[in-house]
């Protein structure tokens, strides 16, 4: 009985000896839904592979909700003159969805509280850039596309705010993502604005 009331005594100790700033730091990260060392590869890899067929897939969806707008609807109207050539548009995606991918998979493996934050974040902004593709390309409905990009625009940026607290990789890969999405809501808002 009185040894176990010492190994008790030390345990408390051994708290206190702790500097305050080491125990400020615990408890900041667990706030902020890190948790300290990345899950390791082999026990990822199905989340990475998950990832990576999601995207895929709302990529697959969008290219094929775009085929007919692109060829018979996109090249008549009025577009600004920033706007890219037509066969980089592909090649982008292509390394947007990847980093996307990846980008979700490193902030999983690295946090813990936050993962249903981070989960939605991403699952929302992928809905909503699924839902942009159709909307713009084969409805033609300009305005409501950039009400919906103005919204995934936002998204990602939350993303970013999100995943940095514990990837600053998976935060960096959805920055290239923003900043594409900020070109494509100037060419949705001039086309919806000069293409009544």
């Amino acid at each position: 009985m009185e040894r176990g009331r010492a190994i008790s005594r030390d345990l408390r100790k051994e708290g206190e000896d702790e500097p305050k700033s080491r125990r400020r730091d615990v408890a900041v990260g667990r706030m902020s839904g890190r948790s300290g060392p990345p899950a390791p590869l082999t026990r990822t890899l199905p989340t990475l592979g998950a990832a990576l067929l999601i995207c895929y897939s709302v990529a697959a969806l969008g290219a094929w909700s775009t085929v007919e707008g692109v060829r018979e609807w996109y090249p008549g109207l009025d577009k600004p003159p920033w706007t890219p050539p037509n066969w980089m548009f592909g090649p982008i995606w292509s390394v947007l969805y990847t980093a996307m991918a990846v980008g979700v998979w490193d902030a999983l493996r690295r946090v813990d509280s936050a993962r249903r934050q981070v989960l939605g974040l991403f699952v929302g902004q992928l809905a909503l850039n699924a839902l942009w593709s159709p909307l713009f390309f084969a409805l033609h409905w300009a305005w409501v596309a950039l009400a919906v990009i103005s919204v995934l625009w936002a998204a990602i940026l939350a993303c970013i705010v999100v995943f940095r607290r514990s990837s600053s990789l998976g935060a960096a890969l959805y920055v290239p993502y923003l900043a594409w999405i900020t070109v494509a809501w100037s060419l949705n808002a001039w086309i919806a604005w000069f293409n009544p």
